[in-house]
This record gives structure tokens, C-alpha cells and sequence, in this order.
């Protein structure tokens, strides 16, 4: 396993390497988490940003965090939407996102909630882990066949309501404790049959996102990690690359010109 750090010398040979096997790929894997965020000003869940007020957000977001004090959830989600609602892509969202307009050969399976991705207009994404725009019913008729819809006022005002039965909404998102939906880990998971896959910010310690990795490893890929410190799956991956991904990935990406 190969390792280089964009804090010293420029690395040009991994990055040269990386690049020469993106440029011969026939399918790419990019699996995003919090880290590639940061730069637009996101904050993660873990490190010094991921407190608010007293609470960690394993503490809030969870069903049953949701049934105690629905406005106290609803207080939080809407600082966070508040927050990225004033974010804006940055080079790295960039970057993947005219990828995935190249053709039909990257995929891009995100962690991520906020929705920056889409803002990029990337094509072909799985969001793993739903969309804070997004609202479903918390007592599950949306799950009875009527869908979950957008709603991207900021600020909320106070708890929202289901549309359909006028129960509490809740945010399309999957809390701690929950099962992923089965579309979303299916697509993530035929991702993982390519020749390139590629962790990008993300720390590598929430499965089953985490194992997508080691499983594309299994599956033949390539595979690097771009993230700004080691995680578990420096260990794991070809090529681990540590440095920002707006830093690393627009330097990938004029290589491959």
C-alpha cells in the first residue's frame, strides 16, 4: 500500500498513477462522506464541529431522540439546514460531478445528507444516508405507500407536519439504529464491481458504508483513499492519499486533461 501526504513534497507519481487508471477505467466508484463538505463549510459529525450545544448528534439522531422531544430534534436539524443551506459546492464537488456527466461510468455513493452533490448537478448518485431537504412521516404512512417530499424551508417553523395524515414529519434520513433503504444499498453495492473505487473524506467507520471498500478490494478495483487524516481504511485500500479532497481531486482531475 502506497501513502502520500500533500502537506510535503507534491506526490506527482501517485497522483500520475491514479490518474492513468481513472483515464482507463471503464467503470468508476466514488463513495463520499462529511470530509468532502468541510470545505464548503458543512459541519461534520465527528471532531471539534460535531457538538451542538451539549449534545453529540449520536444523541440526537436516533428514533427515539425523535419521540422524547420531537422540537428539540427539530431545533437541531434546523441549525443544521440553516447552516448548509448558506454552503456552496466546492472544487471537489465539482470535480465528481463532471465526471459523472462523462458518460455512464462513475457512480457516486454519498454519506452525506446535505444535498451538495446534487447541487453540483452529479448524475447517477446514491445518497446512502437520505437528504435533510427531504421529510417522511414519523408514525409511517409514508411507508404505506405514500411518498416522502421535499421541503426546503429555512428557517422551519417549529415541528413540521406530515402532509398526508398531519402526524409529526420527520427527516428523510436514516438515524442511528436504522436499516438502509433496500434500493440505495443495493446500488451502492454494485458500485462496488468496477475497476476504480475510490473513498473520499470519509472516515471509514460507519458500515455498512464502510465495507464497500474492502468489498470493491475483493471485487478486483483499484483502490484509493482521499482523505485529510488515516482512518480504517488506509490499512486496506492500494493508494491512500492524505490531503483534502478539494485539493487532491481538481490536481487528479487536471492530470487527466
Amino acid at each position: 500500500m502506497e501513502r502520500s501526504n500533500l502537506a510535503g513534497p507534491r506526490p506527482a507519481e501517485p497522483l500520475a498513477g491514479l490518474a492513468d487508471r481513472l483515464r482507463t477505467a471503464r467503470r468508476i466508484s466514488v463513495l463520499t462522506g462529511a470530509g468532502i463538505s468541510a470545505a464548503s463549510g458543512v459541519p461534520t459529525f465527528r471532531g471539534e464541529d460535531g457538538l451542538w450545544r451539549q449534545y453529540r448528534p449520536e444523541e440526537l439522531a436516533t428514533a427515539r431522540a425523535f419521540e422524547r422531544d420531537p422540537a428539540l430534534l427539530w431545533e437541531w436539524y434546523g441549525w443544521r439546514r440553516e447552516t448548509i443551506a448558506r454552503c456552496s459546492p466546492n472544487a471537489a464537488h465539482d470535480v465528481l460531478a463532471r465526471w459523472s456527466r462523462g458518460g455512464d461510468r462513475t457512480t457516486v455513493v454519498t454519506q452525506n445528507v446535505d444535498d451538495l452533490h446534487l447541487k453540483a448537478d452529479t448524475e447517477r448518485l446514491v445518497r446512502l444516508h437520505g437528504s435533510i431537504w427531504e421529510l417522511s412521516c414519523s408514525i409511517g404512512c409514508c411507508a404505506e405507500g405514500r411518498s416522502g417530499w421535499r421541503d426546503e424551508r429555512v428557517p422551519m417553523p417549529g415541528v413540521p407536519r406530515c402532509r398526508h395524515c398531519d402526524a409529526p414529519a420527520r427527516p428523510a434520513v436514516v438515524w442511528f439504529g436504522e436499516m438502509l433503504a433496500e434500493a440505495d444499498l443495493r446500488a451502492a453495492v454494485q458500485a462496488t464491481a468496477c475497476d476504480v473505487f475510490l473513498t473520499v473524506g470519509t472516515s471509514s467507520v460507519v458500515y455498512p458504508a464502510a465495507g464497500l471498500v474492502e468489498q470493491a478490494h475483493a471485487n478486483g478495483a483499484f483502490t484509493a483513499e482521499i482523505n485529510a487524516e488515516a482512518t480504517p481504511a488506509t490499512v486496506v485500500v492500494d493508494l491512500a492519499i492524505h490531503a483534502p479532497a478539494e485539493v487532491v481531486l481538481p490536481e487528479i482531475d487536471r492530470l487527466l486533461l
